[in-house]
């Protein structure tokens, strides 16, 4: 083979690997929009409707509990929606906690045209908090987001501040996760191509790269925070975990799951999921630590 035809399939190689990014780059912050319905007949909520910014809003269900116990807003993973957390909010609401768990922005039945990754995410996780505490004024509140509800909790900079914050499976920037699982798609080149799909961003989401490093904003959280993702985590690596850990300020804690990758924490170990997570609320929610 000649090095001019060696060239073209390599520049046809490229260009179909551009075309395919930015398809993905469609499908990626497309909408995860769908019926959610009304909760399980087992699952005493009701359904509430928050506005966020104007003729934006998020649905949710709420669950009242025992006068004085805590309050838990509940925040699902990407292209998910609330009933990823059905299971935490089954026990927690037995435990006698109020319990709020809602479709972040552009998934589920909430508004939203696009996909943000938490940036617009965070106007959700704003008012899921407003409501839960013109709702229930003086309960201590706690937050548990898994991956883009854990960075969508991180860059709502809320103020004042939860009591305690639960960061499960978090991407430390934006980079890293999209080089992360590329490479995981593509093997060690895939990493060079994800400036074609951190291009899109502004384009399809409005937002950019500055705005989605949710580690960078660890500091400012305010709040005990309790940091935890699987081993065997792909998308989300132990040493990414270990980094968002030591970039957050005490109190904190953290929990390795061993086996786990990126999966349902607590659907992987309830009982161990339980014992630490829930034990991690009490100690800030009921004892005012």
């Amino acid at each position: 083979m000649t090095r001019r035809r060696i060239a073209l399939v390599g520049l046809t190689l490229l260009v179909g690997a551009a075309a395919l990014l930015f398809g993905a780059g469609e499908i990626l912050s497309r909408p995860a929009s769908r019926p959610v319905g009304p909760p399980p007949v087992d699952f005493s909520a009701q359904t509430v409707r928050i506005p966020t910014t104007p003729g934006q809003f998020v649905v949710g269900w709420f669950v009242p509990g025992q006068a004085t116990r805590g309050v838990v807003l509940l925040l699902h993973g990407v292209r998910a929606d609330r009933t990823q957390m059905l299971g935490r909010a089954r026990s927690l609401s037995r435990l006698g906690y109020a319990v709020l768990l809602i479709d972040l922005p552009a998934h589920g039945e909430s508004s939203g045209e696009r996909i943000t990754f938490g940036a617009k995410e965070a106007a959700g996780v704003t008012a899921a908090v407003a409501f839960l505490r013109g709702k229930l004024p003086g309960e201590r509140l706690g937050i548990i987001g898994v991956s883009l509800g854990a960075a969508s909790t991180v860059l709502a900079k809320l103020r004042p501040a939860p009591n305690a914050v639960v960061l499960e499976s978090m991407y430390p920037t934006i980079e890293e996760a999209v080089a992360g699982r590329l490479t995981m798609r593509f093997g060690s080149a895939g990493a060079s191509l994800a400036p074609i799909l951190l291009w899109q961003l502004p384009l399809r989401t409005g937002t950019s790269s500055e705005d989605l490093r949710p580690i960078q904003h660890l500091e400012d959280l305010g709040a005990p925070v309790l940091v935890t993702s699987g081993a065997e985590d792909r998308h989300t690596t132990w040493a990414e975990t270990l980094r968002v850990f030591q970039s957050a300020k005490q109190p904190k804690e953290l929990w390795r799951v061993d086996g786990a990758a990126h999966v349902d924490l607590h659907a992987f170990q309830p009982y161990e999921y339980e014992r630490r997570v829930f034990g991690f609320l009490a100690k800030y929610l009921r004892n005012g630590a």
